[in-house]
């Protein structure tokens, strides 16, 4: 079940803001406070709130009688008194975005906003930014659609890594695959996770040498003798602070040696 909710608080209310200045409202409005603590008070007149607080380190609730609402950021201070109380209501809620399935624990729409989350039973699942949701379905029995992601391959991986590890994919083929370019270390790059996808000497932390694994595909060497990538920015080293030719690089054909 969704465990977050929305607060809907509406009636003829005394708002007042108070921070440096402090300003003085009375009309009937609605009053929303998200699970955030952001709190938006809203009148007849457009879209804009005529008051609000956005992520309060604390919002409290008083319902004896009407309503009292205080909300609380540093030296801000949101308050707001029901002379009139026309309404005080909890609604359940969820991420908003673009459909992309059905989820198969309780056949809610999936939808995919800052990860996909599923409207109804509030299922979460991480999605990497550069991610596109497929329309066909895993291969095993969890019925979640796959993602296609792209690290030096092309992947296509189910949503859920614990189902099918998209850190496993990358490390099977592409650990020790590249040398560390520390000209006195003669270890490889691992494939690691740390904070993001990374390739890191594998004699860390006696060598320290790390990359950030880009969104991309392999499509060549540096000068460096590092891999370049094709990305949607264009093709770039594997050390994004690679400063030698790579258009050299690129343009330089293999002899027979090679």
């Amino acid at each position: 079940m969704i465990d977050d909710a929305i607060r809907v608080l509406a009636g003829d209310c005394t708002v007042i803001a108070e921070d440096a200045d402090r300003s003085e409202y009375r009309g009937r409005v609605t009053t929303i406070v998200k699970p955030d603590n952001t709190v938006l008070v809203h009148d007849i007149d457009g879209y804009q709130p005529v008051a609000w607080l956005t992520r309060a380190d604390s919002v409290s609730s008083d319902r004896t009688g009407d309503f009292t609402l205080v909300a609380k950021k540093d030296t801000q201070t949101l308050r707001i008194a029901a002379h009139d109380q026309d309404g005080f209501a909890h609604y359940p809620t969820s991420a908003a975005g673009t459909p992309v399935g059905d989820c198969p624990d309780c056949g809610g729409a999936l939808v995919r906003s800052s990860g996909v989350t599923c409207v109804s039973c509030g299922d979460r699942y991480g999605v990497p930014a550069d991610a596109t949701i497929r329309d066909d379905q895993c291969d095993c029995d969890c019925g979640l659609p796959k993602m296609r992601v792209e690290r030096g391959l092309a992947f296509n991986v189910c949503l859920d890594r614990a189902c099918e590890s998209l850190d496993a994919a990358v490390k099977q083929a592409f650990d020790r695959e590249w040398g560390c370019p520390e000209p006195d270390c003669d270890g490889d790059l691992r494939i690691l996770r740390r904070g993001g996808l990374i390739a890191g000497c594998e004699h860390y932390p006696d060598c320290e040498v790390g990359f950030a694994v880009p969104a991309g595909v392999v499509d060549g060497e540096c000068a460096c003798g590092l891999p370049t990538f094709e990305t949607g920015s264009g093709i770039r080293c594997l050390d994004a602070t690679c400063d030698r030719a790579l258009e050299g690089a690129l343009e330089t054909e293999p002899t027979a040696d090679d």
